[in-house]
């Protein structure tokens, strides 16, 4: 395994595209589950639980965009026409309930189109994100450097229960969230989705970690082979610890830990993911080598990588220091 520039900046945009699922996956989940909660002010406090961090979150979506467009040129141009239709309405999903996030406190007479535009920008924006992971990883054709699919490749099956899949993983994500930042019967209906969620989400990990190895020879092979089998049979233990720690966290009242465990569920799937994919940027048709920028430029782009992501991370973990702990119902971001 050759650590060069390449290797590195595969590394910094794979970082970059898990901080943003698991950060703005669960606010996303919140979105998700805002129809779930019919009064008013727990609207006002769901909302107001992810309004100090929800934009700071998607900061993750840009790094990990456009590094890629800067990095990695020719997996960019190849990835982006195959999946115009599933990222341009993602984005329109994002849009909506970033508009939302502000308008809805403006209003009394539209207040509940606010609430759908929210509710259904996050849907719609989890789902398709799920869509476009399903089409990239069900393999993307390539000829003469250039995507040679049709406009509707995208839309299959497997697509399709990736998107319900991730929208119930984010749906887990954004009630243990809840579980962990509110009170009372807030918290209480949260914990009683999670659970639901939590064996829900294990079982699409399940099914999907039998269906990904029959897609391409190659996942096959990194799936049931040595070395890469050890990982096989070590992630379905980590996993159902994972569920075990969700399980009795929310049956004897943790907070926290649900919160945490539900995180470890999406840390250990995209390492799956990782490890079907390497050393593929386009599986199984551009490597990360055969897709990057000249050295050099990869080389000037690092130095603004070392100054850029750490000052990310420095405000991210300033933004949750300080809107720790439970919220305040008489309090909040609006």
């Amino acid at each position: 395994m050759p650590i060069d520039l390449p290797f590195i900046w595969a590394g910094i945009i794979a970082f970059a595209v898990l901080a943003y699922v698991i950060l703005d996956g669960f606010d996303l989940g919140v979105g998700i589950l805002f129809p779930f909660f019919p009064e008013k002010h727990e609207k006002d406090l769901m909302m107001n639980s992810v309004a100090p961090v929800w934009d700071g979150n998607e900061t993750w979506l840009v790094l990990g965009g456009g590094g890629l467009l800067a990095v990695f040129p020719l997996a960019y141009a190849t990835i982006l026409p195959a999946l115009y239709a599933p990222l341009i309405i993602m984005l329109l999903g994002l849009i909506f309930r970033g508009v939302a996030f502000e308008y809805r406190w403006r209003t009394k007479r539209a207040e509940h189109l606010w609430n759908w535009a929210f509710a259904g920008g996050s849907f719609v924006a989890a789902f398709f994100q799920g869509v476009a992971l399903g089409a990239l990883v069900q393999g993307i054709p390539v000829a003469n450097r250039a995507y040679s699919g049709g406009w509707w490749d995208w839309l299959t099956p497997f697509s399709l229960a990736t998107g319900a899949a991730l929208v119930i993983g984010y749906a887990l994500l954004g009630a243990t969230w809840l579980v962990m930042k509110t009170e009372g019967e807030i918290s209480d209906r949260a914990r009683s989705f999670a659970l639901p969620l939590s064996f829900a989400t294990v079982g699409a990990m399940g099914v999907f970690s039998l269906w990904t190895p029959w897609l391409e020879p190659l996942y096959f092979e990194r799936w049931f082979k040595f070395p890469t089998l050890i990982f096989s049979i070590i992630v379905p233990v980590l996993v159902l610890g994972c569920l075990y720690v969700i399980v009795n966290g929310l049956r004897k009242g943790h907070d926290a830990r649900p919160f945490l465990a539900a995180l470890g569920l999406f840390v250990l799937g995209y390492a799956g993911i990782g490890i079907s994919f390497y050393p593929y940027i386009v599986p199984t048709s551009l490597t990360i080598w055969e897709a990057a920028a000249p050295d050099e430029s990869l080389a000037f782009l690092l130095y603004g990588a070392v100054i850029l992501v750490p000052m990310i991370l420095g405000y991210t973990a300033y933004a949750y220091w300080v809107f720790r702990g439970k919220l305040n119902p008489d309090e909040g971001y609006h």
